[in-house]
């Protein structure tokens, strides 16, 4: 069986250690009788404590990275402008995201 691997546990390290004190918080407003502070930090940590993983999902893990790096021509753009001007395969407008994942 495969157990979780070294970038799982980064996610999880940064998203505690963003999420931790909006949890303490939360919870501590929730104690001292401010319900709506206290869901409101609840939340936002729930949000903090998944966003290293939807964004590693978003633009791919390591191996997506080497991949590209590693199978992609040395001719890039040679300014800014033929960057944005770019379209992908599909012939739709590159977006910025498309562009970074490059």
């Amino acid at each position: 069986m495969k157990g979780p691997g070294i970038l799982w546990m980064l996610q999880t390290a940064a998203g505690m250690s963003m999420a931790g004190p909006m949890f303490v918080v939360g919870i501590e407003f929730l104690r001292t009788g401010r319900p709506i502070g206290g869901v409101a930090f609840l939340a936002l940590g729930a949000v903090a404590l998944y966003f290293p993983t939807y964004l590693i999902n978003r633009i791919g893990g390591p191996r997506t990275w080497l991949r590209r790096r590693l199978g992609r021509e040395e001719s890039a753009p040679s300014s800014d402008a033929e960057a944005t001007s770019e379209a992908d395969d599909t012939g739709r407008q590159a977006t910025f995201l498309d562009r970074f994942r490059r």
